[in-house]
């Protein structure tokens, strides 16, 4: 990551967290009156086909010890009410600023994957973890809907990770490319942009 990426990050972290603090709160409250304690969810990801860290997330499922993989319509069934609007308003990424703060992704980049699908495509995410994962990015813009309509449709776990794996990883890849070929602030601001709107 360039010290100009790093620098803008941390300025959109500054503005966007002094914003969204009282948002924050309010649906952390919400979530632990609602659905109960823990509020945040996290999950294990790849900076780089090597390194781990924890994704932050407001919880928006049941908890269930032997979770695992992406989330598919097989785990429809666990996602709590306040968790669906979350996800709709895309609210539950709000923890993720803090992700951005100590470094561990950027605004804009690759999603972070799984450490299983690194570990199952070695080569592609070689290349595609050359940037810096983010919190939205060219695949989060261009490919989000398509993915969720493709994983909605699956009923089990194994029919969640052949989907994933076959039709969205390797779309997913390709998107991450472009951008990591076409990078700047100004690319970086667009996405941010359309990611909102």
């Amino acid at each position: 990551m360039t010290p100009t990426k790093r620098a803008f990050d941390l300025l959109c972290v500054l503005v966007l967290g002094l914003i969204l603090l009282p948002v924050f709160i309010l649906v952390a409250i919400w979530i632990a009156v609602q659905d109960g304690r823990p509020i945040l969810y996290r999950s294990e990801r790849m900076r780089t086909p090597t390194q781990a860290f924890d994704l932050l997330k407001f919880r928006t499922m049941t908890v269930a010890d032997a979770d695992r993989g992406v989330s598919g319509g097989d785990k429809s069934s666990r996602v709590t009410r306040v968790g669906a609007k979350l996800r709709r308003l895309r609210l539950d990424e709000i923890p993720q600023l803090w992700n951005v703060l100590v470094g561990d992704i950027s605004f804009v980049g690759p999603r972070p994957p799984l450490r299983e699908y690194v570990e199952r495509f070695p080569d592609l995410y070689a290349e595609v973890l050359k940037s810096r994962p983010g919190i939205t990015g060219l695949a989060s813009v261009k490919f989000h809907r398509r993915e969720g309509a493709l994983l909605a449709a699956c009923n089990t776990p194994a029919e969640t990770d052949e989907v994933y794996a076959r039709r969205c990883v390797p779309r997913k890849a390709q998107l991450d490319l472009i951008y990591q070929r076409n990078r700047s602030i100004c690319f970086d601001a667009i996405l941010m942009i359309k990611t909102v709107f």
